[in-house]
């Protein structure tokens, strides 16, 4: 799947975030070895803890269904009804989260729109990462 398909995927399913107190809505589509897209959305809460973001929400999505390895993630976000002139970075949680699976070479596509993007990797954005490496024997 290449670059425009991803965050496409991304855009489609930020539709249906639940943001009712922020209005920020992100979506993600994080592209398994498999090949296979898993889709998530920021679903927020009224007590804010239980909040989840879109790339957790992805990430659950993939990891219940028995993927371990990921290629790739597209992360789309604006406030409702606005497009967004900043692209929209996973926060620290999120990049951790992400690093247990992908670490550092995961390609991270930060999306304002299908045709403006960049892409990194999540070892730019958590140089020197914690992950399993850290806690084997």
């Amino acid at each position: 799947m290449d670059d425009k398909a991803l965050i496409s995927a991304a855009f489609a399913v930020r539709e249906n975030a639940y943001t009712p107190y922020s209005h920020f809505k992100v979506g993600a589509a994080l592209l398994g070895k498999s090949g296979k897209v898993y889709l998530g959305c920021n679903i927020e809460n009224a007590s804010f803890s239980p909040t989840i973001c879109a790339e957790r929400a992805a990430l659950a999505q993939a990891v219940s269904g028995g993927e371990r390895e990921f290629v790739a993630i597209a992360i789309v976000g604006s406030l409702e009804h606005q497009k967004n002139t900043l692209p929209t970075s996973p926060c620290g949680v999120c990049r951790q989260a992400l690093f247990e699976f992908g670490g550092n070479a995961l390609r991270v596509i930060l999306a304002k729109s299908e045709e403006d993007y960049q892409v990194c990797t999540l070892g730019d954005l958590l140089p020197l990462g914690f992950g399993p490496q850290n806690i084997e024997p």
